[in-house]
């Protein structure tokens, strides 16, 4: 009864929403929509920011990350390594989803280290003689990861590299333990708002709209950190569930960061068109398989996907034939 009366009111929202929205042309027939359905109609709330996402910030998020989080209890036992007198690349435990990687010298050069999976390449920034940890997010595939010194400017001269090829144990892994950008490890009042938020719920979507709501209706943008805030910028739970404000990184990051606590398989995908920031999350259910975009953000709104739309499995692909379509929007990072 629930879902029939979904789907009759995700109808008459599309037939509202056609006359002021641009159609997107079809990838596939969707099972539960018209044929012209645009981005927009697949989105059941849309939420304004107070304005657009400042230049400082999209700036900010164009840069080189940092190194991932010691997402598990990570160890380096030398089983599968490459070592120079400068470098170690430890990659005994790829299984489990993630490299060890430790400059070994002191030295005032900038140092990065870049991890290129089967589709996507992440460059980090490492810190002299301590061991980093990377995730393994691209999935199964064909690894390299190469470890750079700065030579002059923007030169760079390769210290030491080697490639390998990964299986991970449990594909979720990646998208179900805490990450630096995602980095619910610590931050125990985001796991108990999220526990809180989604009590008694067990369908995934449904938590989502739970999380989504919370966030977007209790978290204000932070102007005055969007005009300052400086290449490297690392969101940290609690501090913005604390202040109630954050910049659009904040936001997308709190969510995630709650869907995972709850064990909901979550990806979050950084990306832009042209200069301006774009973020999406991704969410795995039993039922459904991954749907891709279920919220997202374009740089002026955050948007949620109608459940109905999220559950016909088709509406996924719709919306990422529009936001994976190089000519709009290209993915940078995903986490």
């Amino acid at each position: 009864m629930y879902r029939m009366l979904s789907l009759v009111l995700a109808l008459l929202l599309v037939l509202v929403m056609l006359t002021g929205c641009d159609s997107m042309e079809q990838a596939v027939p969707l099972a539960k929509a018209p044929a012209a359905a645009s981005s927009d109609s697949l989105y059941l709330q849309v939420v304004p920011l107070s304005e657009t996402v400042s230049p400082e910030e999209t700036e900010a998020l164009q840069d080189s990350p940092a190194a991932v989080a010691s997402v598990i209890e990570v160890s380096a036992p030398g089983t599968k390594e490459k070592r120079s007198d400068k470098a170690v690349i430890d990659y005994s435990n790829t299984e489990d989803g993630y490299v060890m990687v430790q400059f070994l010298k002191s030295t005032e050069k900038k140092l990065k280290c870049r991890v290129a999976g089967p589709t996507t390449t992440y460059t980090y920034t490492l810190t002299p003689k301590e061991w980093e940890t990377f995730s393994l997010s691209d999935g199964n595939g064909k690894y390299s990861v190469t470890v750079y010194e700065n030579v002059s400017g923007t030169k760079y001269a390769t210290v030491l590299s080697v490639s390998f090829s990964v299986e991970l144990r449990d594909e979720f892994a990646p998208f179900l333990l805490p990450n630096q950008y995602v980095d619910y490890q610590n931050a125990e009042k985001t796991i108990e708002k999220a526990a809180e938020l989604t009590k008694d719920l067990k369908d995934a979507l449904r938590k989502v709209e739970a999380v989504y709501d919370y966030v977007v209706g209790n978290i204000s943008y932070d102007k005055q950190l969007a005009k300052t805030v400086k290449s490297g910028y690392l969101p940290v739970l609690d501090d913005v569930l604390e202040k109630q404000s954050g910049i659009c990184f904040d936001y997308a990051a709190l969510m995630a960061g709650m869907l995972r606590s709850q064990g909901v398989p979550c990806k979050l995908v950084v990306g832009y068109a042209g200069s301006a920031y774009h973020a999406w999350i991704s969410v795995w259910t039993e039922e459904d398989g991954w749907v891709d975009g279920i919220i997202f953000f374009d740089g002026k709104e955050w948007k949620r996907m109608d459940p109905t739309f999220a559950s016909s499995g088709n509406a996924s692909a719709e919306i990422m034939k529009y936001i994976g379509n190089g000519e709009n929007y290209s993915a940078k990072y995903l986490y």
